[in-house]
């Protein structure tokens, strides 16, 4: 794994920890695709620090469990607006 990937890795998953940010929010700051988190944290963060990907997993499953939630919040406040 080259050096840049492996450190974007630690990245993205310290800062999912940190922020217990969704996948699609770490995209966006990182610059990168969903496809690219969602491969960074499942495939190659196990490689790199195995008790950081267990962490990182346990707040994505908490994220994908409550993501109906929000949204049916982010509908309920678009049409609010109109």
């Amino acid at each position: 794994m080259q050096e840049y990937i492996r450190k974007r890795v630690l990245d993205i998953g310290t800062y999912i920890l940190e922020s217990s940010a969704t996948v699609r929010q770490t995209a966006d700051v990182f610059g990168v695709s969903k496809s690219t988190v969602h491969k960074d944290v499942t495939e190659r963060l196990p490689l790199v620090n195995e008790k950081l990907s267990m962490e990182v997993k346990h707040i994505l499953e908490i994220n994908k469990a409550e993501r109906h939630i929000r949204g049916g919040e982010a509908t309920r406040k678009k049409y609010q607006e109109i």
